[in-house]
């Protein structure tokens, strides 16, 4: 069974874990061509066409923070095309219901963008990422995903982001679900997760002690442990 692994915003950073999966860029991160519009619709067919042209029935997905939201978007959408998901520091919606939280997390996030680059302004993104435990070469590795994105295409990523909301099709999953969490993850934050693996009928839940995010770059064996069991149960 082929296994999908879709990244967050900072785009693809799986290193050594996408040897024995497909590492699927969004449209417009790692060189590929952007999408006319960013939207989760866009996506979703996206992700339906690259598995057509590569000949891949049914997959198992990994999704990690808004790669999470594809899966479950792409998983309400096509689930005869999923076999597992495997939801990893994510949620079934963003933010609050009031768009005035969309405009101030907006303009929080774009404004070290104002009048610089990705590469100048991704270190201030990446603030409060990461656990204080994080392995040495976690930020490191973070960082260069991150500046390798377009600007346009961070721009549009994050108000694509902002438009997510599939909470009420959470107890309509019917595929062997599995969650990952980590214990000090500020932007999925753990009781969102288990609430989410409560929802979802027969998930699991595995949560990481001391993690933040990014869990697979902080505590990259822990992590692998995790997915291994994810994958394998």
């Amino acid at each position: 069974m082929t296994t999908i692994l879709l990244h967050g915003i900072g785009g693809p950073s799986w290193g050594e874990i996408s040897r024995d999966a497909l590492d699927w860029p969004f449209p417009g991160f790692g060189g590929t061509a952007p999408l006319p519009a960013m939207t989760f619709p866009a996506l979703t067919q996206a992700l339906l066409d690259a598995m057509d042209a590569r000949g891949i029935a049914k997959a198992t997905l990994v999704g990690h923070s808004m790669g999470g939201m594809v899966a479950q978007d792409f998983v309400a959408t096509h689930p005869d095309r999923v076999a597992k998901l495997v939801l990893y520091g994510t949620t079934p919606a963003f933010g609050g219901r009031d768009p005035s939280f969309a405009e101030s997390f907006l303009k929080a996030r774009l404004g070290p963008l104002e009048g610089s680059t990705m590469r100048d302004a991704a270190p201030a993104m990446l603030q409060g990422m990461f656990s204080p435990e994080a392995a040495p070469d976690a930020h490191a590795r973070a960082l260069e995903a991150m500046q390798a994105v377009p600007d346009a295409v961070y721009r549009e990523t994050l108000r694509c982001l902002t438009t997510f909301d599939r909470r009420a099709d959470l107890a309509r999953i019917s595929v062997p679900t599995v969650l990952i969490a980590g214990e000090r993850d500020q932007a999925a934050p753990l009781k969102t997760m288990q609430r989410m693996a409560q929802t979802i009928a027969g998930a699991r839940i595995i949560v990481i002690p001391e993690a933040g995010h990014l869990i697979h770059l902080e505590k990259p064996a822990a992590f692998r442990a995790a997915l291994r069991d994810a994958l394998e149960s």
